[in-house]
């Protein structure tokens, strides 16, 4: 975020602690819908806070093809989740292309850096290449979606940041649930 700052000269940035919802679906969900299903509660979590900022809509990085949840059929399905509409500015960029655009802009260090998040520890031997958003509500229906969303959202923290003077500075950090 402190890259991007300079481009928008504010952000907020939100951080949930999804570790506890993915465990929730590996116990509940057949594995080769895994990641599908974490990346529709992601959109979902997106969507509250979107509404709470009066946003009008979600933006993602997804990329057509690079990678097993980002085949065009499992966008739609994942997409069918969110009733906003989802801007995917990278979608037609092949790899090169976005790791020209990280360059540019100063990203491309942040996302070589090795990062042990826990979604390796999550991830499915075969994940779905052509899931349909029928087959994902599903495959949903043993979770509790709505407690699993408002998990996220009341676990999660809100940092602000604003660029002046030439600098980013981070002005607020504070629990999304009193935000």
């Amino acid at each position: 975020v402190r890259k991007l700052v300079p481009y928008q000269f504010t952000a907020k940035l939100y951080l949930v602690p999804f570790e506890p919802i993915q465990r929730e679906i590996v116990r509940a969900a057949p594995e080769s819908y895994r990641v599908l299903l974490y990346r529709r509660l992601m959109l979902r979590i997106a969507e509250q806070f979107a509404h709470k900022d009066h946003a009008q809509a979600i933006v993602a990085g997804d990329s057509l093809g690079q990678v097993a949840s980002q085949t065009l059929q499992n966008m739609v399905a994942v997409g069918d989740a969110a009733r906003m509409p989802i801007f995917r500015p990278l979608v037609g960029d092949d790899k090169l292309e976005i790791l020209a655009l990280a360059r540019r802009i100063g990203t491309y260090d942040i996302s070589a850096e090795p990062f042990h998040d826990c979604c390796p520890v999550f991830m499915p031997r075969a994940p779905a290449l052509h899931a349909s958003a029928e087959e994902l509500a599903r495959a949903e229906a043993t979770l509790d979606i709505a407690a699993l969303v408002l998990r996220g959202v009341e676990r999660a923290t809100i940092e602000r940041f604003h660029y002046v003077a030439g600098r980013v500075e981070q002005v607020e950090s504070l629990r999304a649930a009193k935000a």
